[in-house]
Formats: structure tokens, sequence, C-alpha cells
């Protein structure tokens, strides 16, 4: 009995002593690393839209919420009724969504990226570098040296998320930080309540 207490302590030991290394090189590892630049907030353009059109040409509806925003130069609204969200444009008629090569020419006139290709998304897998956006999206490659990928959301036309080798390390890092290795999101998981009380 004192032979198998002896192993589970002594393995225990290891595991606990990994992951205080994992936190500590993790650790140093964001303290050394700008999240702005992480997410490519630098790419960005600063612009700003100004909107004008006349909100009495809109049809009666209920809504929740309503935002105006600027879409390729065109305005429009959106509208969340509480069940569905309406994208109106200002004569109030249905907007549509983007396509692929209006995706494109968003992330050239949005951000410093040049734009390749683009593919539409319809599924978020555990852990992928776009989850926590709203779908359909548009995945746009680029010839940026960090592998970088722009999320373009098919309704809006806003650039939701930039993603590169950087962010993708840092996710990594992330993921071993908070010891959630598949959605790399939960800090609340059992296992990193189990190893924090270990460890003290």
């Amino acid at each position: 009995m004192k032979i198998v207490i002896r192993k589970i302590h002594k393995y225990l030991s290891l595991f606990i002593s990994i992951q205080l290394l994992l936190w500590t090189i993790s650790g140093i590892y964001f303290a050394y690393n700008q999240i702005e630049l992480v997410r490519g907030e630098h790419l960005r353009n600063q612009s700003y839209d100004e909107i004008d059109f006349n909100l009495q040409e809109l049809p009666p509806i209920t809504a929740r919420s309503v935002r105006t925003f600027v879409r390729l130069e065109e305005p429009l609204i959106q509208i969340e009724t509480g069940k569905d969200t309406i994208y109106l444009k200002s004569d109030g008629s249905a907007a549509t969504q983007i396509d692929l090569d209006q995706a494109m020419e968003i992330v050239r006139a949005k951000t410093s990226l040049q734009a390749l290709a683009a593919v539409e998304i319809f599924e978020v897998p555990a852990g992928a570098e776009y989850r926590g956006r709203s779908l359909p999206l548009y995945q746009i490659t680029t010839d940026h040296q960090d592998n970088i990928n722009a999320y373009v959301d098919a309704w809006t036309g806003e650039i939701v998320a930039i993603r590169s080798s950087s962010w993708r390390l840092w996710d990594f890092m992330w993921g071993l930080h908070i010891m959630d290795y598949v959605d790399r999101d939960n800090i609340n998981n059992i296992l990193m309540k189990v190893f924090s009380i270990l460890a003290l």
C-alpha cells in the first residue's frame, strides 16, 4: 500500500511540476508579447464612415435594438427583433450578403493586407481560430509572411478577426495556461481548478 501511495505521490508531483513550468513559460510569453499586435490591430486602417439617410423611409418594425453601419460605402441597418436579425438598405429594402469578391475587396480597403483568395465558412469546429464569431463568415487568405487569415462577416462586412502564426502560437500557449487543450476558452474547467489547488 505504501508503495502505491509513493508512486501516486511521485507521478502527481511530476505532473504538477510540469504544469507549473508551463504556467511560468506561458506567463513569460504573454508578458513579452502585446495582445494588440497578436490580434493584428496594427494591420487595420483607421477610418470612420459617415452615415446619412432618412429613417422615415423604413417600414415600421418592433425591434430590441437597431444599429446603422456602412458596408462598401452603402449605409445599412441591422435590426434585432429578438427572434431574427434583419438587414435593410437605407430605402427599406432587404440587404443581401456580400460575395467572395466583395469580402476580399473589404480586406484590401480596410487593412494593409493583400487578399489572395476567399472561402465561405459554415461551421465552427472545436478550437477554430475564428471561434466566437457569427456565421456565415468568409476566410480571406493573404500574402503576409506571418500566414495571416482575415475573417469577414458575410452580412455586415466587418473584419471580425485577423489570425496569424503569431496568434496561433499565443492561442496554443493560452490553451496550456488555462489547461483547456481543445476549445482553449474555458478558464473555469475542472482540470484547472484541481491543479490550482494541488499546486498550493
